[in-house]
């Protein structure tokens, strides 16, 4: 069993707490695994007897009738009759629920979902409802509000580097090798050889996310374009690009004429399905969001290295994407800084310059600013690292990630240096 501490600790700490507690998280990274092995393990441990945890698995076609929101609310209720029992309601890929028409209601339109079946068990004092949830449509804002705040959300991502690390069963010093090439999937660890790693990932894409993406959104006959579109994202992680650039791209490369709303469009499917994330510019000293261009990161290196077959392994960006994901594990939020940098050039004119932070990482009063680099192995090299961060002109804390296995050290102006395996596997690294 791989041990999710965290992901742990955050549902016993919401247990019972009159919320809905929905697990969301692209597919096949450990959602289910979390709530019914992990969960449902810690429950039982803590005394709760079987038939007080309510497992229904809608994505399983002998569960398909009970994606009809009248016949899951029957079905739920028909198990939960002894009112001094507290029971446990474990529902997984609740999107698959559709919503139907009022069969009591004619002539006007009446939507049922599951969020009224939610609602309605909530009313019981003696349940605990869990759900899991492969897209954020499941979360949007009208949703949120028919639960009228009574739902509340834990992200579920692939294997971080620690978790991968503790259970990675071979010699430690491959660990970062395999995690680099084949990311953090947890299927990914019970195959051995690349041939299976690869198979595996690339049928993820094939088989169940763009399967999925399509059935979702209608869009059977496009299946070509967001194959191509995920081509060109993949190949351009830790680059600045926007949605006109892309369809640029189509048309020089693929002859295809694709407008900037319809690739935009796509790219907000991608990242409603969790596959990849949108950073955001932040300009620094003018403290505001400059709206574009962007950069886009996978949520696992693994699934992006196997979309382009293994050919492109380029370490700063890999490095720089893993860096991204594990911000977003440790639940920061996170933007792409720019800093204006003003200078004289050789015949005393002035310039002006814009320098690129890697990464700002916020999370409440906290602030630090990031900078992803494969080395620093020369005097000229460092400088030219850490330029942006000197202009920040704050004293929130600075550090360079390098991929050398290094003692962590400080400059003469504060800024951490540390290698990419301490600064993953150590939670306090950012603090050092």
């Amino acid at each position: 069993m791989i041990e999710r501490k965290r992901y742990l600790d955050k549902l016993i700490s919401k247990k019972e707490n009159g919320l809905v507690k929905i697990i969301t998280g692209i597919r096949r990274c450990g959602k289910s695994y979390l709530l019914f092995n992990i969960y449902k393990n810690y429950l039982k441990l803590s005394g709760v007897n079987d038939e007080c945890i309510v497992e229904l698995a809608l994505d399983d076609d002998e569960n398909i009738k009970y994606r009809n929101p009248l016949e899951l609310g029957k079905h739920i209720r028909s198990l939960i009759k002894d009112d001094s029992k507290m029971y446990y309601i474990f529902l997984d890929e609740i999107q698959k629920v559709v919503s139907i028409q009022n069969p009591y209601i004619e002539d006007v339109e009446d939507k049922i979902g599951f969020v009224d079946v939610i609602l309605g068990l909530m009313k019981k004092e003696n349940v605990d409802i869990y759900v899991t949830g492969s897209n954020s449509k499941m979360l949007s804002s009208d949703i949120l509000t028919e639960f009228r705040g009574r739902g509340d959300e834990i992200r579920v991502n692939p294997l971080s580097y620690e978790e991968f690390y503790n259970a990675y069963k071979d010699d430690k010093r491959n660990a970062w090798r395999e995690y680099f090439t084949y990311g953090g999937m947890p299927l990914v660890l019970k195959k051995q050889s690349h041939e299976e790693k690869a198979k595996y990932l690339q049928g993820l894409f094939d088989k169940i996310y763009l399967s999925d993406i399509m059935e979702r959104n209608k869009i059977f006959h496009e299946k070509s374009v967001l194959d191509d579109l995920l081509n060109i994202v993949s190949s351009s992680v830790g680059s600045l690009t926007n949605p006109t650039k892309i369809s640029n791209t189509f048309k020089s490369e693929r002859q295809l004429s694709i407008t900037d709303d319809t690739i935009g469009r796509y790219l907000d499917i991608f990242i409603d399905s969790f596959m990849i994330y949108k950073a955001q510019r932040y300009d620094v000293k003018g403290r505001k969001y400059i709206g574009s261009p962007q950069k886009y990161y996978f949520c696992d290196i693994g699934l992006r290295n196997a979309r382009l077959n293994f050919r492109q392994q380029e370490e700063n960006h890999i490095m720089e994407n893993i860096i991204y994901n594990e911000l977003c594990y440790r639940e920061f939020s996170v933007d792409v800084g720019v800093v204006e940098y003003c200078y004289k050039d050789e015949s005393k004119r002035s310039k002006r310059a814009w320098l690129e932070v890697d990464f700002i990482a916020n999370k409440g009063s906290k602030k630090y600013y990031i900078q992803s680099a494969l080395n620093i192995d020369s005097e000229e090299k460092r400088l030219q690292e850490t330029r942006s961060l000197k202009q920040t002109n704050d004293f929130f804390k600075k550090i360079v990630v390098v991929k050398d296995n290094i003692i962590p050290w400080h400059d003469e102006d504060g800024i951490l240096y540390i290698g990419i395996e301490e600064f993953l596997l150590r939670a306090d690294s950012l603090d050092i």
